[in-house]
């Protein structure tokens, strides 16, 4: 996706957020955007998006499934979490089957399960967030936008973040993700894009030096699986291989296959 020559203003005669901004993120890559508060980094994410149109300028070569999961889940609404996620998933373009073991499967990712019945606007902010999370990822996105993803979450949630973003990217997607707390360190190899002044400066992904590295097998139940394979990732470490106890021990160590143990 590449955004070309881009300024933006939110109304005719007024200050320009954006201006004369021009960035790419290829498939398979993930780009943190940084800034102060105020600096455009939500409008930046939105235009990647296509939630707002460049006054001037364009943006080519969007992926036709965006995942969009604003700072500010829009909790506002009549719907109970699963009536909610049912017509999202329904919107992307989903058949009601899928629709439904989407839901199924992302309410129990993310710790939903409970809230199923709720209505959104009964939910805590963190609450909320995750089923922003979990409407992003109904229909795998070629490009997931996230605007603040850890904001309101707990501890046990955070981890789950950059597991949702490595998934993206395996499956040849790209990912945007702004914070101010510091978790995109989770993140590593992320390329980094700073608004300051209307303007978007890029840095590409720190190298990391090169060293020995070791490789250190783990047993967990099946049930946890997901979850140690996300912290493993955020704390940096390559997954190589997640197999099922009926794997052949001497199996190819194939980069990026999934399955359980």
């Amino acid at each position: 996706m590449r955004v070309e020559d881009v300024w933006l203003r939110y109304r005719r005669g007024g200050p320009w957020v954006l201006r004369a901004a021009a960035v790419s993120i290829d498939p398979g890559e993930v780009a943190v955007v940084l800034g102060r508060n105020g600096a455009g980094k939500s409008t930046l994410l939105q235009l990647a998006a296509g939630v707002l149109s460049p006054t001037r300028g364009r943006v080519l070569d969007r992926p036709r499934r965006v995942g969009w999961v604003p700072e500010r889940f829009p909790a506002d609404q009549p719907f109970t979490v699963t009536a909610y996620l049912t017509a999202m998933g329904r919107a992307a373009g989903l058949p009601a089957t899928d629709t439904a073991a989407a839901v199924d499967r992302w309410t129990e990712r993310l710790g939903l399960t409970r809230f199923r019945g709720v209505r959104l606007a009964e939910l805590s902010k963190g609450t909320a967030q995750k089923v922003g999370l979990a409407q992003a990822m109904l229909r795998r996105p070629g490009l997931l936008v996230l605007d603040e993803p850890w904001e309101g979450l707990d501890a046990a949630a955070r981890e789950l973040v950059p597991g949702l973003v490595d998934e993206v990217l395996a499956a040849g997607g790209s990912v945007l993700v702004s914070d101010h707390r510091g978790e995109t360190v989770r993140l590593p190899g992320a390329a980094r894009w700073t608004v300051a002044d209307g303007t978007v400066g890029t840095e590409p992904p720190a190298v990391a030096p090169a060293a020995a590295h070791a490789v250190v097998e783990v047993s967990v139940p099946a049930a946890r699986v997901a979850g140690t394979v996300a912290r493993l990732r955020a704390d940096g470490h390559h997954v190589l291989r997640v197999r099922t106890d009926s794997s052949p021990p001497d199996a190819p160590a194939t980069p990026g296959e999934v399955a359980a143990r």
